[in-house]
């Protein structure tokens, strides 16, 4: 790691559709109890998207709110990143390219990245070292939009990790030599043995959505191989987490031990009480929001903006964000919160 190359997060956005669907809208529509809906799978409510509100439109939302909350404009990014999901306005379509235009980044250029709810976590490392080996790029905008929800079937019971899924977007501006709010290591874990395990069935060249797929409900999201994924989940996950988050803690040239905040995507409840024991934090270090539901890469941008609302971050903490993806993929990042040197 090149000691003089500091990259800060100058600022954070966010942006939420109105529409709420609560636990018992997801309980009577799913036959589960609302108490189960509530406690096991964390959903108190979260947030849809109406039709007219689309995926790329919520990211400019957000990124507007994140430039309004500092004093950068938008004209000094460099490179955007996009990290709206392919579930979007159109297919074949760089919404990177449609974000810089609507904002108003007009030097900028920009590209999409995917990586589920991983992608903000190795956008960051994208950022990081993009700037690293181009010294003329100083300021980079991460972003995107998110309404995945719309592709979930609360009466297939095998899909009922998926059911916190909701709608909405987060925004994250970096910037070489920031003093502030330093981006450190990262590590990422990939395991293809998964990647065809949870999918949307007809959504593309293999079956495409007809009218006859879609009302036989394959243009949702599907468990396909469920004892399958289960097995090697519960076998690697935890341990796949907790080495992502112990590397880029030491890429960071910190410990576990040092660790101050846990910036994780939406989980069960269980499994999140479980990783904040394994780093030693209390609920007070870390955000849950069962109000927002999952707002896929989204989350951990979503989650600065409300540690900060609440006090619950504060400077000289170090912060591990924790994503995780359908493929599978695991990661975690290291943020130095506070001032820092530059």
């Amino acid at each position: 790691m090149e000691r003089d190359l500091t990259v800060g997060i100058v600022s954070a956005g966010m942006y939420l559709p109105d529409r709420i669907v609560t636990s018992s809208e997801i309980a009577a529509e799913s036959g589960l109890p609302e108490w189960v809906v509530r406690d096991k799978l964390g959903i108190h409510e979260k947030r849809m998207a109406p039709a007219d509100l689309h995926p790329n439109q919520m990211a400019v939302l957000a990124a507007q709110d994140c430039f309004a909350k500092c004093d950068v404009d938008p004209r000094e990014v460099d490179v955007i990143l996009c990290t709206t999901e392919e579930w979007r306005e159109y297919l074949l379509w760089t919404s990177g390219i449609d974000l810089a235009y609507q904002i108003g980044a007009t030097r900028a250029w920009g590209f999409d990245l995917h990586m589920r709810c991983c992608t903000t976590v190795m956008a960051m490392k994208v950022a990081r070292d993009m700037m690293r080996s181009d010294p003329e790029i100083r300021t980079v905008l991460i972003c995107g939009g998110y309404r995945i929800g719309d592709l979930i079937d609360f009466k297939n019971l095998r899909t009922t990790f998926l059911f916190n899924i909701g709608a909405g977007a987060g925004a994250i501006l970096l910037r070489r030599d920031w003093p502030r709010n330093h981006v450190l290591g990262t590590h990422l874990i990939t395991d293809g043995s998964m990647s065809k395990d949870v999918i949307v069935p007809a959504s593309g060249t293999v079956q495409f959505p007809t009218d006859a797929a879609v009302a036989r409900g394959l243009f949702k999201f599907d468990l396909v191989e469920e004892e399958k994924m289960k097995a090697r989940l519960n076998e690697v996950t935890m341990d796949n987490w907790m080495r992502c988050i112990d590397e880029a803690l030491r890429k960071s040239g910190y410990e576990r031990k040092d660790a101050n905040f846990l910036n994780m995507v939406l989980i069960k409840p269980s499994a999140y009480r479980d990783m904040l024991e394994r780093i030693g934090l209390t609920e007070e270090q870390g955000v849950y929001n069962a109000t927002f539901g999952h707002i896929g890469e989204q989350d951990t941008i979503i989650n600065i903006i409300e540690a900060l609302r609440l006090g619950r971050l504060h400077d000289g903490d170090v912060m591990v964000m924790v994503g995780a993806g359908i493929g599978y993929v695991w990661g975690a990042g290291c943020v130095r919160w506070g001032p820092c040197e530059v």
